[in-house]
């Protein structure tokens, strides 16, 4: 199976660099200023690999100087040989370009004389013909990097295999700290304690017979229910907003007990409904 090639190209200064970072967090293998002539040879190697690179995106721009030339006869080269791919042309207008290499200082890639205004416009004569090759056209010149990325999600998250969020459920005990890369923290102290029970108490939750002691509870199960539902809600809002990670710690006195089996059934609800989980327990055997 062939990869799906995505070649980011458009003006300098119009947010190549920012889209490519979005494909990196949709999960793209991402190269920026690739010589045009090394795609072929670039796709072919991604196919041979075992890595299973099933997605790709390429930064090609004037940046290139003549090796930009070869950018029409290359995806020519591409079509011939039946690989896949899209051109993503980024724009913007004149003055928003001029206004943002003002403000970042930088010089433009054609630019020797400090002329910034003519670089662009020369530069829009040189990306014409590549211009009038593009699957996706997007001008960028009332976006702020948040917009632009969730454009870029939109576009192409459907397309991207690791498009939804890499969730992490952590179990903790509130004795030891709340973990600082927390992005959802649940207080589960409330539940019944299999701590008090002296044949539980050495054990963890990883165990059934602890697992059954904290589930056999009605107010576990209900609870689990409605946080559950609150997860199932979320995760769909967080991918939209282009958030590539989720850290939802749960925690106890000590972490060793209902933590434990509350995130891993946490855990298995989602990958049942085939999200991207781990499960890991920070606090387990932990003493003092």
């Amino acid at each position: 199976m062939s990869a799906h090639m995505v070649i980011v190209t458009g003006i300098s200064g119009a947010g190549k660099t920012q889209a490519l970072r979005c494909f990196e967090d949709l999960g793209y293998f991402c190269v920026d200023n690739l010589p045009p002539t090394l795609i072929p040879k670039f796709a072919e190697l991604c196919a041979q690999t075992n890595r299973n690179i099933n997605n790709i995106a390429l930064v090609v721009d004037i940046r290139g100087g003549e090796f930009f030339r070869d950018l029409t006869e290359v995806l020519d080269q591409l079509e011939r040989g039946g690989i896949h791919y899209e051109v993503l042309f980024l724009e913007a207008s004149d003055e928003v370009l001029v206004r943002r290499y003002k403000e970042s200082r930088r010089r433009h890639p054609l630019g020797t004389d400090g002329e910034v205004l003519r670089n662009i416009r020369e530069e829009r004569v040189l990306l014409e013909e590549i211009r009038g090759r593009a699957h996706k056209i997007i001008d960028t010149s009332n976006f702020k990097p948040q917009q632009l990325k969730e454009k870029l999600v939109d576009l192409f998250s459907g397309d991207a295999e690791n498009s939804q969020l890499l969730v992490t459920v952590i179990s903790f005990g509130f004795k030891y700290g709340i973990p600082l890369d927390s992005d959802l923290v649940i207080d589960v102290r409330f539940l019944p304690n299999p701590y008090y029970d002296p044949v539980l108490r050495s054990l963890s939750g990883n165990e059934p017979v602890v697992r059954d002691f904290v589930f056999n509870s009605p107010v576990t199960t209900a609870f689990m229910e409605k946080f559950t539902d609150l997860v199932e809600f979320l995760i769909p809002c967080y991918i939209k907003e282009g958030k590539t990670t989720l850290m939802i710690a749960i925690g106890c006195t000590g972490g060793m007990h209902r933590s434990v089996a509350l995130a891993n059934r946490l855990g298995e609800i989602l990958r049942d409904k085939e999200f991207k989980v781990t499960v890991s327990h920070r606090d387990i055997g932990r003493v003092g």
